[in-house]
Formats: C-alpha cells, sequence, structure tokens
C-alpha cells in the first residue's frame, strides 16, 4: 500500500512539474510578438484619444531616441519638448504594424508599418503625408515594454 501511495504522489508531481515548463521557444516567441503587436496598437491608440506628445512620452524609454528629419532627439524631456508645440487639435498620426520581431531573450524586439499623419494648415486645407514606421522596443525592469528608437 506505502509503495501504491508513493507512486501516485510521484505520478502527480510528475503531471504538476510538466504542467508548470515555460513555453516551447517558438510558442514563447509568438507570445512576445503578440505583446509587441497590442503595445504598438496601444501606443496609437493613446495618440488618437490623449494627443501625440503624450504618447510619445508615456511609451518612451528615458534614453529613448527619435529620429525627425535630419535630427536626433535624445531622451524623453527632449521628446516632450519636440511635440509640446504641436497643436492638439486638427493633427492626427495614425499606423498600424504589420510586422514585429522579438530577441529570444524576450527583452528586445522592433516593429515596422505605415503610418499616416495629417494636419490641417492655416487656411483650413488638410495636408497628408505616408510612410513606413521603424520602432525599436525594449522590456524595462518592470516588464513594460517602451521604445528606444523611433
Amino acid at each position: 500500500m506505502a509503495i501504491r501511495n508513493i507512486l501516485l504522489v510521484f505520478s502527480a508531481l510528475m503531471v504538476l512539474m510538466h504542467s508548470c515548463q515555460t513555453p516551447s521557444a517558438p510558442a514563447r516567441d509568438e507570445i512576445f510578438k503578440k505583446e509587441l503587436f497590442a503595445v504598438e496598437k496601444e501606443f496609437c491608440a493613446m495618440a488618437q484619444s490623449k494627443g501625440i506628445q503624450q504618447a510619445f512620452v508615456y511609451f518612451a524609454a528615458d534614453s529613448a531616441v527619435i529620429l525627425r528629419g535630419d535630427r536626433l532627439i535624445k531622451g524623453k524631456e527632449a521628446i516632450r519638448r519636440q511635440y509640446e508645440s504641436m497643436p492638439a487639435k486638427g493633427v492626427i498620426l495614425v499606423w498600424s504594424p504589420d510586422f514585429a520581431e522579438v530577441s529570444g531573450s524576450g527583452d528586445l524586439g522592433y516593429t515596422f508599418g505605415k503610418y499616416t499623419f495629417s494636419k490641417t494648415d492655416s487656411l483650413g486645407h488638410n495636408i497628408q503625408s505616408r510612410g513606413i514606421f521603424h520602432t525599436v522596443w525594449k522590456r524595462q525592469l518592470n516588464g513594460q515594454w517602451k521604445f528606444v528608437w523611433d
């Protein structure tokens, strides 16, 4: 009887240990990619609901760098200043990721896709530009993804 109980306990422990294993590498990679797609979409949604400046500041890592024209804007505070003069109304930035890739360790990734930037000029004309964006993301110590390059 004691051997039977030991075997039952051993079997239960084996099942429990197997169920606690981390996902396989391909499954884990897909989870990471889905996380990045979701973060990129949250980033865009915040730009729509709360404004471009607030979204870029919120999703930027402290050391983030953005390229605008031929200028590098370095650091979260500089990014905040870059967007502070942008009017809250009449300016729309919309984008959607087409692709995401994440490192095997799950701490660095990138996305790219298409964007549309629209603004209304002083005469009421709508001016649009379209292009391709590329964002590099880094998982922070608290587990959140923040961009380090845009």
